[in-house]
């Protein structure tokens, strides 16, 4: 009996992992194509409260705004650049405010005063993908808004921080053109998706296998015993 529920265990498991497969795939397809496609409209504050963010994630889309300089946020970051902090300033729309990740800054460049010259205090256009906010921080530490400790980008908690009210629930990852002072850079966002569920799903089912390898040796010896 223990070898069959373990066929049966580990064969549903390998099903499960190749249905895991193929959404896997599809998604990385939808992204790929999205992320080239013409920038849209940031979704308008009437759809926030309904928006399905996470279906939404990663179109390219656009904001004219109003940067609120004095209301910046600092995150950690660890990127092909180095250690260093993402710089997240919030952009009042006409839509209300959204916040923009306006893309890395090394280390020596976290005070404000470093780079002014990317201050701009015009009306603005930012073009970048559409991104989930973070609310559960990352692995290794959470965030510490007490003493203003960020490690994800959590849209809520960052915004409550900050004092900012009718925040869109998404925030954007600006893309790569060049911002005054050449700071912060932009463009950075990694949009790859690990997917190991081939492996594990030969794995699962070639302990199936094992399992119904074992069921008939073992009904074969209780016929030679018998």
């Amino acid at each position: 009996m223990l070898f069959l529920f373990g066929a049966l265990l580990f064969t549903a498991l390998g099903i499960w992992q190749v249905q895991r497969l193929f959404w896997k795939r599809d998604l990385i397809a939808r992204v790929t194509t999205r992320i080239h496609l013409p920038p849209v409209a940031m979704p308008a504050q009437p759809e926030w409260a309904t928006l399905d963010v996470k279906a939404a994630e990663y179109t390219r889309v656009k904001a004219t705004g109003v940067f609120l300089h004095d209301r910046e946020t600092l995150v950690d970051a660890l990127t092909e650049r180095g250690p260093g902090v993402w710089l997240l300033i919030p952009l009042v729309t006409a839509d209300g405010i959204v916040l923009v990740n306006r893309g890395f800054l090394p280390v020596e460049r976290r005070d404000a005063n470093t780079r002014s010259a990317s201050q701009v205090n015009d009306a603005v256009t930012i073009t970048g993908l559409l991104r989930l906010s973070e609310p559960h921080g990352r692995i290794l530490r959470p965030n510490d808004p007490s003493t203003d400790r960020w490690f994800s980008r959590d849209v809520a908690a960052i915004a409550a921080k900050r004092g900012l009210s009718n925040v869109a629930p998404f925030f954007i990852d600006a893309d790569a053109a060049a911002n005054p002072g050449e700071l912060p850079m932009g463009g950075l966002t990694v949009v790859t998706f690990r997917n190991a569920h081939l492996v594990y799903a030969i794995t699962w089912f070639s302990l199936g296998a094992i399992c119904v390898v074992g069921l008939m040796l073992v009904r074969a010896d209780s016929r030679i015993t018998k």
